[in-house]
């Protein structure tokens, strides 16, 4: 059957995609089967759902590395701990990731302070305390209002982008996107390329920055692996969707080989602004498992499973072949919706 995982030719992909090793060690393939014990096999949820699922509270604390405590009491397991607003999440030698509105994503730095203001599907406002946050917005829905307040600015972001936040340094940068910055009674939009230094003589005057330099820091690199681990579910559970069902419209899902929750978009498909892929079910049931992707703007071709299906490895010109590694298309939000 056209683009499951149950096809013997995506089989061989997915062994071969093993030996040569690609992305980490905890590397998933699509479910088979329907997953034992849950009546729907894509979800295996832990206890703190709100609703069905896809309807979850923002301050989701989806997935955390080494030390990180809320209000000062440990953590030891992501996924069921929801961040309330007035509470401080903290990071002291980690890393954490909190759920915002549906499609976005924010990550806090090493030695670092969050806590959440307001907590809703549509409206949602953290502050950073201290240390480096990082908020990856995939799909902004109109009229949702996501907000980070940074030494007494608050910053409204207004696409999908990527946008950086260094309390120490008392900087907003966007990697891509374009964001309102007010401080007091002032205003200053900034996009793709910009930053602005609250510390400086001009607080709202904008100016470039090192974007080599930025990609070389942990929390930024630490963003990029965390974005391609959601993109890996997110196919997965896409895959497991249309073959069993239980489509409850777009948002956060929970993924019980990955233990996080993945995000499944309404229709066609993107890509987050460090390239990885994120497929609705109803894209991959009807084309089945995109494969290849030529060039910058990650222009689609072809299908895995069937009887044209190819095997390709590893290619060069930015194309990643493997469903279970995500896919990557050179960065940037070039993905199209709808059907192609």
């Amino acid at each position: 059957m056209k683009g499951f995982l149950r096809s013997s030719t995506l089989g061989f992909a997915l062994l071969a995609a093993a030996s040569l090793g690609f992305g980490q060690t905890n590397t998933m393939p699509a479910p088979a089967a329907p997953v034992e014990g849950s009546p729907n096999p894509a979800y295996a949820a832990p206890p703190v759902r709100s609703g069905a699922p896809g309807v979850i509270s923002p301050g989701t604390i989806n997935y955390m590395e080494r030390q990180v405590s809320l209000d000062n009491r440990p953590l030891n397991a992501a996924g069921s701990v929801v961040l309330q607003p007035g509470q401080l999440l903290t990071t002291a030698n980690g890393f954490a990731e909190v759920l915002l509105t549906p499609g976005a994503f924010l990550r806090v730095g090493n030695d670092s302070q969050v806590r959440l203001i307001t907590a809703g599907l549509a409206d949602t406002k953290a502050q950073l305390d201290r240390g480096t946050a990082m908020i990856e917005v995939d799909q902004l829905i109109k009229g949702t209002n996501l907000q980070l307040v940074i030494n007494g600015a608050t910053v409204q972001l207004e696409k999908k982008g990527l946008y950086d936040f260094d309390a120490g340094e008392q900087a907003v940068r966007v990697l891509d996107g374009k964001a309102k910055v007010t401080e007091a009674a002032r205003s200053k939009t900034i996009g793709k390329g910009d930053q602005v230094l609250f510390a400086s003589t001009k607080p709202l005057k904008t100016s470039g920055f090192d974007m080599k330099a930025l990609k070389t820091q942990p929390l930024y690199v630490w963003s990029e692996a965390r974005s391609q681990d959601e993109s890996r579910a997110n196919v997965a559970l896409a895959q497991n969707v249309a073959v069993y069902g239980g489509w409850y419209g777009p948002g956060w899902y929970w993924d019980p080989y990955w233990s996080f929750y993945a995000y499944l978009p309404g229709n066609g498909f993107f890509y987050s602004p460090f390239g990885w892929g994120f497929y609705s079910p109803a894209f991959i049931g009807y084309y089945g498992v995109p494969y290849r992707y030529y060039g910058h703007y990650g222009t689609w071709h072809g299908h895995v499973g069937g009887v044209n299906a190819r095997i390709n490895g590893f290619h060069g010109n930015g194309i990643h072949s493997v469903p279970a590694h995500g896919f990557h298309a050179g960065g940037g939000f070039h993905g199209a919706g709808g059907r192609r």
